[in-house]
């Protein structure tokens, strides 16, 4: 059997994969190649090679070759380069004998790809392949085509919008859990399109409620980024309107919780920076959906920093950014005290505003 994974949402790809590895028995029949370095020859005779004490091996292809110094990866350049031909693999010869081994080997990925293609059809029912791309491939790629007729493809688009919260609701709810759409909220909100990071946060949350629990955005608050992320957006504020006696209790109440003075002005200097995309685009006219897309900030980021930035002409944060640099390299190099990072923090950043 042939399985494409392939698609911008790498971590579903993967975890795909381990569901594949977990659902078969190979035993110690499993082989797995990297496609930077991967030789098409070594991979067909091991896919060829029977299993031993199992009914089944499994070969993993990660990756396709990538291209070399003057060679290009698109379909016309490969067709016509002699340094890609044959597309079709080789077996290599005996011990010493290095030349067909060669032909194999330095291929550009469309040409690698054809001659994998035009292996699979002959691929042993004995054997699995398996091959993962993390990006997108054309209707019309080798593999795809490979795929449709001799195999399976499953493609994998990394949700976005409204489909990230149902796909954090939708995670929690396969371990047994609840989660409110509050909370799922928050969750994207913090942790953007990180499905990893995310999918780390659930696993943590989850055992935290309990089998049959519920995640609330108490929860959420309690144990995840989202707290010191939204503290900052709050302090970001409280700076921006000059209120100083609320900028210092928010600073106070940044380090009760363990948070550094570094790690202070580095997640306000994020703060700024990521303020001064949504502000030049949101004054080009960009609505806040394509402002999500060109920045590559949550949707849900876009909305709570486009209320923010209201209060900020551009200069400003500029501004605002070069004074949180100054501090965070005078830190770094020792000229200043914590104390007199964070009252600086808060003067020089007024000041700016």
């Amino acid at each position: 059997m042939f399985i494409l994974l392939s698609g911008k949402d790498e971590f579903s790809a993967y975890e795909e994969l381990a569901r594949i590895r977990a659902s078969g028995d190979f035993g110690y029949n499993q082989d797995s190649f990297a496609g930077e370095t991967a030789d098409l020859a070594i991979i067909r005779n091991t896919c060829d090679t029977m299993p031993f004490l199992a009914e089944k091996r499994l070969v993993v292809l990660e990756g396709l070759p990538r291209p070399r110094k003057g060679q290009a990866d698109d379909g016309e350049a490969a067709e016509d380069s002699d340094a890609n031909a044959p597309a079709s693999p080789v077996a290599p010869g005996p011990k010493g004998k290095r030349g067909k081994k060669a032909a194999t080997t330095g291929l550009s990925p469309l040409a690698f790809a054809k001659g994998l293609a035009e292996y699979i059809p002959s691929l042993p029912e004995t054997t699995m392949l398996v091959v993962l791309v993390p990006d997108e491939l054309k209707a019309d790629h080798p593999l795809m085509q490979a795929a449709r007729r001799h195999g399976k493809s499953h493609v994998f688009a990394k949700p976005a919008g409204a489909q990230l919260t149902d796909w954090v609701t939708r995670r929690a709810r396969a371990q047994g859990r609840r989660m409110s759409p509050d909370a799922a909220r928050m969750l994207v909100e913090s942790l953007g399109d990180d499905l990893r990071m995310l999918a780390s946060e659930i696993d943590k949350l989850s055992t935290y409620v309990g089998e049959g629990g519920e995640i609330g955005g108490d929860d959420v608050r309690a144990l995840t980024p989202v707290a010191r992320q939204s503290k900052v957006f709050d302090l970001t504020d409280a700076l921006a309107r000059r209120d100083t006696s609320a900028a210092l209790a928010l600073l106070h109440e940044l380090l009760a919780n363990g948070e550094s003075p570094l790690g202070i002005v580095a997640l306000t200097a994020f703060q700024t920076r990521s303020l001064m995309q949504v502000k030049l685009l949101s004054d080009r006219g960009m609505p806040a959906h394509q402002i999500a897309s060109a920045a590559g900030i949550a949707p849900f980021v876009v909305e709570k920093s486009l209320r923010l930035a209201r209060r900020f002409t551009f200069a400003q944060l500029e501004a605002a950014h070069r004074t949180l640099l100054e501090i965070d390299t005078s830190l770094k190099r020792s000229r200043m005290t914590p104390e007199l990072a964070l009252d600086l923090l808060v003067l020089e950043f007024g000041k700016a505003v």
